[in-house]
């Protein structure tokens, strides 16, 4: 009898377990599955241990986030007081407003926050020619830094984050590198200002708001780097206070910037929850996908073009095969037209 009553305990007990554990399981899905962010990370700043994160290693395009970079790098060569006049190449980059011309005198100062507020992508490449003479000499400087800090899976192709050949980053690089980039007075100051007025030499006045708007909205905010470009989608790194604990936070590639939001406040949720010993600290790897090429074209799943590239080799014609060549050419057409307005990083 009591060797009977054991077993039926030990039974209810590894049925309570399982049931745990698949509540537990559930409960964790569910955790990642509320975010739109394919890849996502909350990481405790006092520890450097990871709260929460969604593929938080995956490699994706950085977008303006890499401004934060191109910042701290001309921080440790130029004074803030140094001026500095826009080059024809500097000017002639595709970036938002305002406009920089050539020959125009900024100082370093102002020229950081129009990088980082405004993210002009002129104001950048300024600042990069202005340390090393050139775009491409500074680049070296940036991955420099970044393999310094410790940011290994990260590398840049140029100083304002438009869309460029071997470029990526991963949402923990991101932590990594705000991490360092609040050491510095000036950016710690720039990030979580909200409007700011800008002076050229000759008088031109330039009034700029901060891309960050939960600087408007969440009074736990220290402050962030938004980022856009139509292959990486929107992408944002941010600093918060939780109780008197730093948090970083950083997502790269949602569809919309509302998401962006949206998304951060549910990250600092959950580093709460983890904080405050409701929940434990979770990491969710998904079915990490390849970084495809741009494409301004309705996108269609991987697997959906698996399939038609499939069905198309088995059914082609000569007709078909003709008619397939002068489509790609159309279409090629098409998106290098698209390319030029859809060039801009924010």
């Amino acid at each position: 009898m009591k060797k009977l009553v054991e077993s039926l305990s030990l039974k209810v007990c590894l049925k309570f377990l399982s049931l745990f554990f698949l509540l537990f399981l559930l409960h964790s899905i569910s955790f990642a599955d509320d975010m739109d962010a394919p890849t996502a990370v909350a990481v405790d700043a006092q520890t450097g241990k990871i709260l929460y994160g969604k593929n938080p290693h995956l490699k994706l395009p950085p977008a303006s986030t890499t401004k934060l970079v191109t910042v701290m790098v001309a921080l440790e060569r130029l004074s803030p007081e140094r001026k500095i006049t826009i080059s024809e190449n500097a000017a002639k980059t595709s970036s938002v407003s305002p406009k920089l011309k050539a020959g125009e005198v900024y100082t370093v100062h102002d020229l950081i926050y129009l990088a980082l507020m405004r993210s002009v992508n002129s104001a950048a490449v300024a600042l990069a020619e202005a340390v090393a003479g050139s775009e491409e000499d500074f680049i070296k400087l940036m991955n420099e830094k970044v393999n310094k800090i410790g940011a290994k899976d990260t590398k840049f192709a140029n100083a304002s984050g438009l869309p460029g050949k071997e470029q990526y980053t991963t949402v923990y690089d991101l932590t990594k590198i705000m991490s360092h980039a609040l050491s510095y007075p000036l950016i710690r100051e720039v990030i979580q200002t909200r409007v700011y007025v800008i002076h050229s030499e000759d008088g031109k006045e330039h009034f700029i708001q901060n891309t960050n708007q939960l600087l408007w909205t969440e009074d736990n905010i220290i402050g962030g780097k938004t980022g856009y470009t139509k292959r990486a989608r929107h992408c944002f790194v941010s600093a918060a206070r939780i109780d008197n604990r730093l948090v970083y936070t950083a997502i790269l590639g949602v569809p919309h910037r509302d998401k962006l939001w949206k998304d951060t406040e549910i990250l600092l949720a959950k580093a709460e929850n983890v904080l405050s010993g409701k929940n434990e600290p979770f990491v969710q790897f998904t079915q990490e996908r390849p970084v495809l090429k741009a494409s301004y074209n309705k996108t269609k799943s991987l697997e959906s073009k698996k399939q038609v590239v499939k069905t198309k080799k088995n059914t082609s014609s000569k007709k078909d095969i003709k008619t397939k060549k002068i489509t790609r050419k159309k279409s090629k057409q098409k998106r290098t037209g698209n390319a030029k307005i859809n060039s801009q990083s924010i």
